[in-house]
């Protein structure tokens, strides 16, 4: 057996800023032993801020000016949270967040850049649109884009509110944008009006005057409307209101000023400074609590003041690196010293840009500024597209463990001191709700003892597989979904589950930290199904595993089975496929973020309400779509059946990013076996000429229900399923009288029309 290096130490990151980037790129090239890294984000990319400005303008992707954090934590071996952290518990050592149970840490950093100063303006969260978070303003922007190419004959008005580089560099791009449109569509260009609203008399403050003055120039020029000296009073819906009487009819407003700071590092005890940042030394740590870092736009650097810019984020990653680095080996810190000056390529929306560095007298705007601008940055973001396949470090095992073991068998299992603290912790945080429970995880028995209902039969399904993401919470509760999945396809209402998990090796605060995170998103599904977790197993192994053995109740006469299918009834499939494909991507760094985020919010949704909805409507044969692929399980309700089924593969919804991975011919390792059930399809030779023809085997985790329901029942019950929000809910196929043929027994034929392009209704475009 070969050893394995044990978690010691928890490092947490919050926020996927420039300098965490970085900083986790550091560790996925060099690993530290012994120590977890969890970076918790409110989104699963972020964005770089030198290519934004260009993105608006269109001169990139939104892939090209963003950062994959999954692809990143995945090379640096780091537990990603897709969430918010809301505030800290500094005296147990804990980051308290929106949707995850607090997350424990050693040691703390915190790269959550900054917020538009929002002053006390009425209307002004109403009816207008910060630029940070950027993800928001992008979003906002996006449909501003979308409206004016659909309706480019209309006129619109947008203002920005700020007259700083900021709001002056977003201003020229959108006009670019926009212009661009605008002229592709034949509409003049006069249909589109700007508006820059700045209180002071010039725009670009805090630059030399020669760079101010001429982008004054530059605004006039392209006739953007200069509203200067003038403080916005009020936002209402379509319009800005200033102090002087001035009113601007504006159709859409973004805001662009002063940075501010989020409310919780100093609710939560941090040292700030009078705006809310967080006050650190010049090794980065924080000024009143040496265990927790800061770097970026929420840093305030005592004793070197510098300006919110990205520059300095990006120059803060690689000794913030090497001083966590430092602090969890027990080295001393470095010193990081910023720059006392800048450079600033600040674009004018058209691919040129103008150079600002100190006090150089530079001024005028240029296409090799620009050029080389975006070579600067197309540098930077290359660092994180091809990173090297990560495993464990030459030097990473310790000396001093190499010669211990793991025991096997009993010896194995996590100690009782864990389980006891972490169980209580569980029962505290999701006490138990159902009066059948007679022993459960209140009592140290030896086994769970329910009470069983005089008129209900018994229902009772296992499932236990390795985890395909590294965030326990989020997996405990795609392992709930998918274990009550069997439970919900034969009509039953779940009661209790016993729980089978494999621990990392790690220290005991390291294990009760996976175990109770795990059960914790375990236990909220199954409370949230009615059910109760009433026990378990525990073992400690190379890499996290979990499952559930789930049981339930039926009455006998309302039991669904696969092998209830009938004649002259449709299949309906509740979720789309996918999910074995996007993860064999991701095993090859292939997949984009927003697939894997569409994916597991696919896997998060419950089949419980689907279930009900089928028995609502008359369904009489169910199975929910997993390992064996839609084909597989499909075959399983037709053995020693009646019917035939004809297969539409042009309806069957898809996640997102299915299309592409197909292109490239990446299938789950399941798929070769799985591939054996197209020898039941009677035109299997004309089928396999269909794009789609691989997704019928892919094996599917939390996937859908696939249920027969009668034809004259088919079109309310999909509607039903669409409200309810199965909203790729998809009518996949129907049967027919099976008349058996002398050459053929083969109860499936698949059915599309000619050569079919993959439609776009069929794919999950949700984020």
């Amino acid at each position: 057996m070969k050893s394995q290096q044990p978690i010691e130490k928890e490092l947490v990151l919050i926020g996927g800023g420039h300098s965490h980037a970085i900083a986790l790129r550091n560790f996925a090239m060099h690993p530290l032993p012994g120590v977890r890294l969890t970076l918790i984000s409110e989104q699963s990319n972020t964005p770089y801020s030198g290519m934004l400005p260009g993105h608006v303008a269109g001169h990139y992707t939104y892939e090209e000016c963003h950062i994959d954090l999954r692809l990143l934590a995945t090379a640096a071996q780091a537990q990603l949270y897709v969430d918010q952290a809301t505030g800290l518990d500094l005296d147990r050592n804990r980051v308290l967040c929106a949707g995850h149970p607090p997350v424990r840490y050693d040691i703390l950093s915190i790269d959550i850049g900054s917020t538009p100063e929002l002053p006390e303006v009425p209307g002004v969260l109403d009816y207008s649109v910060p630029v940070k978070p950027w993800r928001f303003f992008l979003q906002k922007w996006q449909q501003v884009i979308e409206h004016v190419t659909q309706y480019p004959e209309h006129p619109i008005r947008i203002g920005v509110v700020g007259g700083g580089a900021g709001g002056v560099e977003l201003i020229l791009t959108i006009q670019h944008q926009l212009q661009r449109i605008l002229t592709t569509a034949g509409q003049p260009l006069s249909n589109l009006t700007l508006h820059l609203f700045h209180r002071g008399a010039r725009v670009m403050t805090g630059h030399q005057a020669r760079i101010r003055d001429r982008f004054q120039r530059i605004l006039t020029e392209k006739e953007i409307c200069l509203h200067l000296k003038e403080t916005v009073l009020q936002v209402q819906e379509g319009s800005v209101l200033c102090e002087s009487g001035l009113q601007v009819a504006c159709d859409t407003i973004f805001w662009v000023t002063r940075a501010s700071a989020p409310t919780w590092p100093r609710q939560s005890g941090l040292a700030t400074d009078a705006r809310g940042f967080i006050q650190v030394r010049p090794t980065l740590q924080s000024m009143s609590h040496p265990h927790i870092f800061a770097a970026g736009d929420i840093a305030a650097m005592v004793r070197s003041p510098r300006p919110k810019a990205g520059v300095f984020a990006v120059r803060q990653g690689k000794p913030l690196a090497e001083n966590l680095r430092r602090v969890l080996q027990g080295e001393s810190l470095q010193i990081y010293q910023p720059q006392s000056k800048f450079l600033s390529l600040i674009s004018t929306g058209d691919r040129k840009a103008i150079m600002s560095w100190g006090a150089l007298p530079l001024g005028n705007e240029s296409a090799w500024l620009w050029r080389w601008k975006d070579a600067i940055d197309r540098k930077f973001m290359e660092q994180f597209r091809e990173l090297p396949v990560m495993g464990t470090d030459s030097t990473s095992a310790s000396a001093a463990l190499e010669p211990t073991l793991p025991c096997a068998g009993c010896g194995s299992k996590v100690g009782s001191s864990v389980l006891e603290h972490t169980l209580s912790r569980l029962r505290q945080d999701y006490p138990p709700r159902r009066q059948d429970i007679l022993v459960g995880l209140g009592r140290a028995d030896d086994a769970a003892v329910v009470e069983v209902p005089p008129d209900q039969v018994m229902v009772h399904t296992l499932d236990y597989f390795r985890s395909l993401i590294n965030a326990p919470f989020i997996f405990g509760q795609i392992a709930a979904h998918h274990s009550l999945s069997d439970l919900f396809a034969m009509g039953a209402a779940p009661q209790s589950a016993l729980a089978m998990a494999t621990l990392p090796y790690g220290s005991d605060k390291a294990l009760g930290e996976t175990l109770y995170h795990l059960l914790s998103g375990a236990t909220q599904v199954l409370q949230q199904a009615g059910a109760e977790l009433v026990g378990g197993h525990t073992t400690e192994g190379a890499e996290l595993a979990f499952g559930l053995s789930c049981h339930g109740w039926v009455s006998r006469d309302r039991i669904l089975s696969k092998q209830g299918i009938l004649p002259d009834q449709v299949l309906i499939l509740t979720k789309p496929l996918g999910s074995g494909l996007i993860f064999a991507a991701a095993m090859r760094q292939k997949a984009r973020d927003v697939w894997i985020d569409n994916a597991i919010e696919v896997m998060l949704r419950s089949n419980q309400a689907a279930a009900q909805c089928f028995l609502a409507h008359q369904a009489t044969a169910c199975t929910d779509i997993t390992g064996f692929g839609l084909l597989g399980h499909l075959s399983e309700m037709l053995r020693s059946s009646s019917v035939q089924v004809q297969l539409d593969l042009d309806s069957i919804p898809l996640m997102r990013g299915v299309p592409d991975i197909l292109a490239q011919n990446i299938y789950s390792s399941l798929y070769p076996q799985n591939l054996q059930a197209g020898d039941g399809v009677e035109n299997q030779a004309q089928a396999q000429t269909h794009p789609l023809w691989p997704i019928l085997f892919d094996p599917q985790t939390s996937g859908g229900l696939l249920a027969a329901v009668p034809i004259e029942q088919a079109e309310s019950c999909l509607k039903a399923l669409h409200k309810l929000g199965y909203g790729q809910g998809s009518i996949v196929g129907r049967t027919i009288l099976f008349q058996k043929q002398k050459s053929s027994d083969k109860l499936l034929s698949v059915r599309y029309e000619g050569v079919q392009k993959f439609k776009p209704e069929n794919i999950d475009k949700s984020r």
